[in-house]
């Protein structure tokens, strides 16, 4: 297991689009939040879940953090996991993504030595909740917080952050139909994982 990274899950969204708490909301046999973590809980030896602050308590077999600073999204999460952990690296990811790949996490923190961001980039978009950030984020991350610029893809145009891009022929090699990206916001999202799930367990 990896020791000098760790594992950081969002779970502190509203649910919105949803209309109910999308981490209690099961793909197979176990809901979202136990999918990731425990995918998570496979790689790192150090796992913790953040919060909201207004977020109803959670219970779960790895640390629960609220967040540090109110209302700033997963930007905020970051923040929180980065100043909380011990490792100089976390591995950030959303809980309603419930097909995480253990051997891409492991072959992202794989690159970790030489950037500060090492990000996924799936069919044109950044995937800034599938990514490794070292603590060399944290006063730029602070000093967004501080403006109101909450997009973590801020960072990438930071020039003092080395940054490692993810490449699709790359992520292909390991994960062909980038699931580990499939996210679950609203009701037909749910409804394709639980799909997608029936399909590869008839495979």
């Amino acid at each position: 297991m990896i020791s000098d990274v760790t594992g950081v899950l969002l779970a502190g969204g509203k649910s919105r689009r949803m209309g109910e708490d999308k981490r209690f909301l099961a793909v197979g046999e176990r809901t979202l939040l136990e999918r990731s973590c425990n995918v998570l809980s496979q790689v790192f030896e150090r796992v913790c879940i953040v919060i909201a602050q207004d977020s109803q308590p959670l219970e779960a077999h790895v640390p629960v953090i609220r967040d540090l600073i109110p209302s700033c999204g997963s930007l905020g999460g970051m923040y929180t996991g980065l100043h909380q952990a011990t490792t100089q690296y976390i591995f950030l990811a959303a809980c309603d993504m419930p097909f995480i790949r253990a051997d891409l996490v492991q072959y992202m923190v794989g690159k970790k030595d030489h950037a500060d961001l090492i990000v996924a980039y799936w069919h044109g978009r950044l995937q800034p909740t599938h990514a490794i950030y070292s603590r060399n984020c944290l006063p730029v991350v602070e000093e967004l917080m501080r403006t109101g610029e909450l997009k973590i893809q801020r960072l990438l145009a930071v020039p003092a952050l080395r940054v490692c891009l993810i490449t699709e022929d790359e992520i292909r090699t390991i994960d062909p139909e980038g699931r580990s990206f499939q996210n679950v916001n609203t009701p037909s999202d749910l409804n394709r994982a639980r799909s997608l799930y029936e399909d590869r367990l008839g495979g």
